[in-house]
Parts: structure tokens; sequence; C-alpha cells
């Protein structure tokens, strides 16, 4: 792995091209990864972009640019950026209480009738929420209960998932406490309630109409853009297409993971500001560059301070070094995160197999959109992409 924190004043295109190009070509042809769209930009200028493997490998469809992926958790600051453009406005505030849009959200930590959650807390995944699939090894007590992460089509409303969702005791009192949740997807109904509006409505007009997002949204349209789905882990060796209509992995040292790849087609499935949403490389390109430069035309320079600045600094985030803001992952310490980002990066990724981030003090902006989970996200392929643009 490169020096940690190392900042660039120029990383040399030649060389990016080299390593990159390697790191994919190794992942393709071990069958860890079907295919891949990576853009590396810095300074506003695009110094690297690659697409490589197939979109559908089963009919020989070969990736292109302007492949549609299934987004999953890179929503979320699609819908934090969303929150907080209404906050800016007073539409909103950050620590409202969320029964003041949702009243019969009253989650309890052991029968405690104070347990109060606000939307900041909510934005920082420190609400006493979880999601199913990081409550190992079976899910519980989200299983029992029929609680979808929103990656899955259980065929009910928003409402009625958050119903569920009230019924499952908090994992720990609101504030104390950081675990990664369904709680965008309780601000995504908040956002409905506060603007009368639906969520996709307003991620479109607030969001990406506004930056030129042109193939974001809940629901792909364009089927012939879109990649098909798969998997590294069901057959060593070889990426499996997952089915459309349901499937489980178990994620490592966590619980089990709930597919239905079919969703994103479903013009009746509710959406999810946790994990819902579909688009290119080069829409969330434009995305990350608008937070790295300061916000503008959507959001003020104070917000994406909130949004992509460490908001929980006392509190463990999943792994040492890390933080997290009103929207994105946070580095705090380098070294300890074992990452050559710099200090202040900031970004998440996809369970469907998707990454990013922004380094601010190296000027980069850097999206790896692939269709193959969970090696996108979660394995090797990812932490050698991050070396390979750090790396001399």
């Amino acid at each position: 792995m490169p020096s940690p924190g190392k900042t660039h004043s120029s990383i040399s295109q030649s060389a990016l091209e080299k390593k990159l190009n390697l790191v994919i070509e190794t992942a393709i042809a071990s069958g860890k990864i079907v295919g891949c769209v990576i853009l590396v930009a810095q300074r506003g200028t695009i110094i690297y972009q690659s697409t490589n493997g197939y979109a559908d490998r089963e009919n020989g469809k070969l990736i292109v640019l302007d492949t549609i992926f299934r987004f999953a958790s890179m929503t979320k600051a699609l819908v934090s950026a969303s929150a907080l453009i209404f906050s800016e406005r007073g539409v909103i505030g950050l620590d409202d209480l969320v029964t003041k849009y949702l009243p019969s959200f009253q989650p309890k930590y052991r029968s405690d009738t104070t347990s109060r959650i606000t939307l900041r807390q909510l934005l920082t995944h420190t609400a006493g929420l979880a999601y199913g699939f990081v409550l190992p090894p079976d899910n519980e007590p989200y299983a029992s209960l029929g609680i979808s992460d929103g990656i899955d089509n259980p065929g009910i409303s928003l409402v009625e998932n958050l119903r569920r969702l009230a019924d499952a005791e908090l994992l720990f009192a609101p504030g104390t406490a950081f675990l990664y949740s369904l709680a965008t997807d309780v601000i995504g109904a908040v956002l409905e309630i506060a603007c009368d509006l639906p969520l996709a409505q307003i991620v479109k007009s607030y969001v990406t109409e506004p930056l030129n997002m042109v193939d974001t949204d809940f629901v792909i349209k364009e089927r012939s853009r879109f990649a098909c789905a798969y998997a590294d882990s069901l057959i060593p060796g070889e990426a499996a297409r997952l089915m459309p209509d349901r499937l489980t992995l178990q994620k490592a040292d966590a619980g089990i993971v709930h597919y239905a790849p079919a969703r994103a087609f479903d013009q009746n499935a509710y959406h999810s500001g946790g994990a819902g949403m579909v688009g290119t490389a080069s829409d969330y390109l434009k995305f990350l560059e608008t937070m790295r430069k300061g916000g503008a035309p959507i959001l003020s320079a104070d917000s994406v301070k909130l949004m992509t600045e460490d908001q929980i600094p006392h509190l463990l985030v999943g792994e040492p070094g890390l933080g997290f803001g009103l929207g994105f992952g946070v580095v705090r310490d380098p070294i300890a995160a074992a990452t050559p980002k710099n200090v202040g990066s900031f970004g998440w990724g996809g369970i469907y197999g998707t990454t990013y981030w922004v380094d601010p003090l190296a000027e980069l902006s850097v999206v790896a959109l692939t269709n193959t989970t969970l090696e996108g996200v979660d394995g090797n392929f990812r932490t050698d992409v991050i070396d390979a643009v750090y790396s001399d």
C-alpha cells in the first residue's frame, strides 16, 4: 500500500493508466469482477477513464461509459444533500425530532419512553437503527419483523416498512454510538412529508436536474443500458449472475444480504432513500465535483462542510481512523484507517459493487462502479483501485 496521507500535486496520467489497467485486467481475468467503469478527476479534469468487461456477460454485451448501474448506498449522499437543501431553506431543522414529521415513528431503547431521534442523528447513523445485514448471523430481530433493507423487493410501502422498523427495539440510545442503518430511508420519508412531494421528485428537482445528472433516478427506464448484477462469491473464480427476483448472500462478519436486482425496474417499489437509485459513473462524478468545489449551485459551503467533515469525532465509526459527516464517511486518520487517502477524504460505496471518494487535499474525485458484489465494494478490487490511484 502507498504511504498513508500522501498529497499529490499532480498525478502522472501514464503511471495511473498503467497501474489501474493492471488492477482491472487482473480482477476481470480472475473472475472477481465482470465489468466496471472507473473515472478519476483531478482539479476537475478527467485524468483516467476506462470501461472494461461485460454489462451482460451471458449475451456478450460490453460495458460502455453510459452503462447504468445500481447505486445502492451511493443513494444516501444524494438524499442527504436533499435534506441539507431543505434545512437551508428552513423547511426542516437538523435538530428536529423525527416525530415532528412522522408521529408514529417512535422506536424505543429498552422500553425507554425518552428515546427520541433527531434528523441529525439519522444523517450520522447514530439513531440506534440498523440494517438487517449488519445484524449477525441471521438479521434478527429485523428478519422476524419483515423489515426490508431497501435492496430487496418485499412488495410493501415505505410507510409499512417504517412501521415495522419502529417496532424493532433500538440497538442503543440515540446519539451514543454509530451503526450503519436504514436511517436515510427514514430521512426520505421525512422529506416527503415536509415537502409534500415524492422523494424521486425532490431529488430530481433539487439535486440531479440542476447538476444535469440525466441518467440518475429511482427506476431504470432504458433496460438496454443497464448492467446485469453478479456476485463474486457464489462460484469460486467465476462471478455468478444474480437472479432478478431474490438472492441471499452471507456478508463476512455480518448478516445476510437479501437482493432483488429486478427492483430497479419496478415502478411500484418504494423509493429507498438509502439504496434505491441507479445511474452512471459520469453522473455521479458531477455530484462529487460539486461537493469538492463547495456545493454550488445546489448547496452552500457550510452545508457541504456538514456533509463532508466528521460530525461525530467522539464515536467509533466501524473501523479505526474513520468518521462520518451528514452523508459521507470521512477519513480521520489515514494510518489508523490503513489508507493512502488524505485526512478529510470523504466517500462511501454501494453493496452491488461500487465505491467512490473525494480527496480534497489531492483535489481528486474518483468513481469506480462494478456490477459485481461483494468484491466491488468490500473486496481486494476496491483497495487495489485506491492503492493504484495513490501510488507513484
